[in-house]
């Protein structure tokens, strides 16, 4: 059993031997083999990773943690080594990162079905669950820095993959250049870190902060730069527009990145508290991020149209909750809320996925009346979506209950978490009205349910989600059974009476004024507000270079230019070509200067 312990650094390896044995399927050999065998390659490796993560946890369980070390770079006094954690959190962090993308590569395996991109699409996957677990067991703030540079670059190549389409390619670069916002932030706030703390290692860093007396407002300067990269990539306010974009990728790649490569950014945030909690301010901006960007999601998807971008939206909203959760020092139910919200978005999604696949639409007023037809994509959103919101008795009402027992004295929280969980559970209530409710529509006149590699892990994801109540009390996690704990009740019930009432059999994706319906639509006009301001900002900023380097940067460069083409052509006609003459002005010349030399 200590083998595993040993060679957990391997769980990374898994899934990057699949990437690279995949991407060994050039064009010339897919048309010999077809394209499948790439994934099977990458899923019989996920396989392994998920086996030993398993495996890890079960040897792991209920032992104290420990760091298995790896030196990097040795130079004098400066050692950089990359550690390992080993410990039934990050053993359970690695058994969801990799059953996920199981579930997903299963998925996509009827999804691309006659997609001939496997090589690339499955080789990205691999390479994203190879990040994020080396991520999970990774003790060192520097080589987290170095993992989520991967990851944003997988988030890049992820997105693209289908580059043939405008759309596509827009969404690729957006994604990418938000996150490098964040992840240059971030590189500032790692850089200044180290001169005060001496250390990258997370536990040593905790320690530090337990002891020191440094200057509030330093550590306000170095902790905002570190927060910038979580809330860049967990698209919160003003970082929240790329997500959205992001969702023109392939479906199956949004199971894995809406349920938990967008949540790296939290874990990252989990694991710094102790340093940001060093600058009040620094837990406040946190908290506010947060709490905006959960109301406004949830609002937000209420009003659109698209089926994926109120997923979207909705993933914003939820990571806003662990936001505050973390602002307010509620660690381990931050933790708990990114497994049970990771179960969550994975259903939501592959229901998604499977009506968009054979209805082939995604705007919500072409779809309707598939809930006999699609029971299966049906039971599997309406699984996905309580377990979301918190409906008792689902996993997600044991962390969200236990947040209002912990904010039992901060009433405004209290009524904050709840108007997010009505717009939430509106939101979904709204889109599962129009998608499953009411009469057939022209695009789903004939929609019948998917085939078998799309249905099995729907249903092994609702068999975890049902359970996953029964597995987190064995674990200790109990809910939260205070007065305050039927808040989440009466909210979830309020929304999804207020969604029946409003949608459940009308075809109208809207009963509101329309000036709000557009408001919320448009996100609050967010993309128009970036055009105004930073978009003409940097393009004046761009016209002002362009004048300098055409003007001046040319200018001058074509003076000197112009110059030397002149003298050149006056000079010639004072060369001879004879040597003697040649010697007699270097004399002269330095005759004249040994004489102004002497006289000076």
């Amino acid at each position: 059993m200590n083998l595993l312990k040993e060679t957990v650094w391997s769980i990374p390896i898994y899934s990057l031997v699949g990437a690279l044995l995949s991407v060994l399927w050039f064009p010339s050999i897919t048309k010999r083999t077809g394209p499948r065998p790439a994934g099977y390659v990458n899923l019989l490796l996920t396989l392994l990773a998920f086996a030993h993560s398993l495996g890890l946890l079960v040897t792991v369980w209920g032992q104290a943690p420990s760091v298995v070390d790896y030196p990097w770079l040795v130079v004098g006094d400066f050692r950089l080594s990359f550690p390992f954690l080993v410990s039934p959190l990050a053993a359970g962090a690695a058994v969801v990162v990799t059953g996920l993308n199981l579930l997903a590569q299963v998925y996509a395996i009827g999804y691309l079905e006659m997609d001939w991109g496997w090589a690339r699409f499955f080789s990205l996957l691999g390479l994203f669950e190879g990040g994020m677990c080396a991520l999970v067991f990774c003790q060192s703030l520097f080589f987290s820095y170095i993992i989520l540079e991967i990851l944003t670059l997988g988030t890049y190549l992820l997105v693209g993959v289908w580059y043939n389409q405008p759309l596509v390619v827009t969404g690729a670069r957006d994604a990418f250049l938000t996150k490098r916002v964040g992840d240059l932030l971030l590189l500032m706030g790692v850089v200044a870190l180290y001169p005060f703390t001496g250390t990258w290692n997370f536990d040593e860093l905790a320690a530090w902060a337990a002891r020191t007396d440094i200057d509030p407002q330093v550590m306000t300067w170095v902790g905002l730069g570190l927060l910038a990269w979580p809330v860049a990539k967990c698209a919160q306010l003003p970082f929240h527009l790329w997500l959205d974009e992001a969702m023109e990728g392939p479906l199956p790649s949004t199971i894995l990145r809406n349920s938990v490569v967008v949540a790296t950014g939290t874990w990252v945030l989990i694991q710094l508290y102790p340093v940001l909690a060093l600058s009040p301010l620094v837990l406040q901006t946190a908290g506010v991020i947060g709490a905006a960007t959960a109301l406004g999601g949830a609002l937000v998807a209420i009003a659109q149209i698209d089926i994926k971008r109120i997923l979207s939206y909705l993933t914003s909203a939820y990571l806003g909750v662990v936001f505050v959760a973390v602002a307010t020092g509620e660690l381990n139910l931050a933790r708990q809320s990114l497994l049970t919200y990771a179960v969550a978005m994975a259903l939501l999604v592959m229901a998604v996925g499977a009506v968009v696949w054979n209805s082939r639409v995604q705007d919500v007023r072409w779809l309707g009346g598939l809930l006999r037809r699609r029971p299966i994509s049906a039971v599997t959103f309406m699984v996905g979506g309580a377990t979301l919101v918190g409906l008792p008795p689902l996993a997600g009402f044991g962390p969200l209950s236990g947040l209002l027992d912990a904010w039992a004295g901060q009433p405004g929280l209290v009524l904050w978490l709840g108007l997010v969980t009505i717009a939430s559970t509106l939101a979904l209530t709204r889109a599962f009205g129009l998608i499953f409710l009411g009469a057939p529509q022209q695009m789903t006149e004939r929609s019948p349910e998917v085939h078998w590699p799309m249905i099995l892990p729907m249903t092994v994801g609702v068999g975890v989600a049902l359970n996953l109540p029964v597995m987190l009390w064995q674990w200790g996690f109990r809910p939260a059974w205070s007065p305050l704990a039927g808040v989440l009740p009466l909210a979830v019930g309020l929304g999804v009476g207020l969604g029946l009432v409003q949608y459940g059999e009308s075809r109208q994706v809207w009963k509101v004024s329309p000036a709000w319906q557009e408001f919320f639509a448009r996100d609050f006009y967010s993309s128009d507000l970036y055009r105004l301001t930073i978009v003409r900002l940097v393009a004046a900023f761009s016209q002002v270079l362009e004048w300098v380097d055409n003007r001046l940067v040319d200018g001058a460069g074509q003076a000197v230019g112009l110059l030397t083409l002149l003298s050149g052509d006056r000079l010639r006609y004072t060369t001879g070509g004879q040597a003697q003459w040649y010697v007699l002005t270097v004399v002269l010349g330095t005759a004249g200067l040994v004489a102004w030399v002497w006289w000076r």
